[in-house]
């Protein structure tokens, strides 16, 4: 049986190098051609019309397009093509637009080598694969979002409100947690459902009176 050709798209070369090297040590799968964004893959499709590989690694955090916007030009590209989203990007929103664009897995980049390596054995033979916690914030979307008390905030909302009264910017706030401002935004509009208040201010002063859990 043919080894599966695997490709892929990410900019950091530390974990570009590791987690292909690992890849070449299994010999079900060959490693082809890597990427830095999605625009050399585009142009390396555009020299090589008969490229083909059966699984991309994919980062979204991206130079240039970001990989939630290369999902449909890789599959414009390679229409039988497996993608697999590993990324630091582990908020609900950006789970869910990836899968319903077209991938098929989603992987964070804090899972092992032998579990990257474990998911594409999966999706090789038609599965779909989610890093645990990918999973769970997948079942909270599903369920209606987690029950919480009313002054309950998860860990990334904690987060951010406490970047918030320090005096951060979204835009800070988005680069430090590596999310988009977007998603910054996102949340903060939860949290302030949650905590029953109207601005930033009032939800600074229950975080500095210590009435938030």
């Amino acid at each position: 049986m043919n080894p599966l050709k695997i490709s892929m798209i990410e900019d950091v070369d530390d974990i570009r190098n590791s987690v292909t090297k690992y890849i070449s040590f299994h010999d079900e799968f060959e490693v082809q051609e890597v990427f830095s964004s999605i625009e050399d893959f585009q142009h390396h499709c555009a020299l090589h019309p008969n490229f083909q590989a059966d699984i991309i690694l994919l980062d979204i955090g991206l130079p240039g397009m970001s990989g939630l916007e290369g999902i449909s030009h890789i599959l414009e590209r390679l229409p039988d093509v497996d993608i697999i989203m590993l990324t630091t990007y582990e908020e609900e929103e950006v789970i869910l637009k990836a899968l319903c664009t077209g991938a098929c897995s989603y992987i964070s980049k804090k899972a092992s080598l032998k579990q990257i390596v474990e998911a594409m054995r999966i999706v090789s033979k038609g599965g779909s694969y989610m890093s645990p916690s990918i999973a769970r914030e997948i079942v909270n979307h599903l369920l209606g979002g987690p029950k919480q008390e009313q002054n309950s905030l998860t860990e990334r909302q904690n987060q951010i409100l406490k970047a918030l009264s320090d005096g951060k910017s979204y835009r800070v706030i988005s680069e430090e947690l590596f999310i988009s401002v977007e998603t910054v935004r996102s949340h903060i509009k939860k949290l302030y459902r949650q905590l029953q208040v109207n601005n930033k201010a009032e939800a600074i002063s229950l975080y500095l009176q210590g009435k938030i859990k």
